[in-house]
């Protein structure tokens, strides 16, 4: 009698077991599912990063600021008279 005991729980330890790897392949595959994604994500950021980063620096050229601050506020240079030397 305590073999069929033994050989019914080794029977249920089996299929806990089959049922855990299961359970746990299934975890697995949606964790690399989600992985993927979140990857596809980065690289999509990081290259919307790289364009603003370029479009930062043209923005922000000297050259740039001078022609708009030229063109649209009407600055200019000071000219020598324009200046004045402050002394303490």
């Amino acid at each position: 009698m305590s073999a069929r005991i033994l050989i019914v729980l080794l029977l249920i330890g089996c299929v806990i077991s089959g049922l855990a790897v299961v359970f746990s392949r299934h975890e697995h595959r949606k964790l690399f599912s989600t992985l993927s994604k979140l990857e596809k994500e980065r690289d999509e950021l990081n290259i919307e990063f790289g364009r603003l980063q370029l479009e930062q620096a043209t923005w922000a050229e000297s050259t740039r600021i001078d022609d708009v601050s030229r063109a649209r506020l009407g600055m200019k240079f000071p000219e020598g008279t324009d200046t004045v030397l402050v002394h303490e």
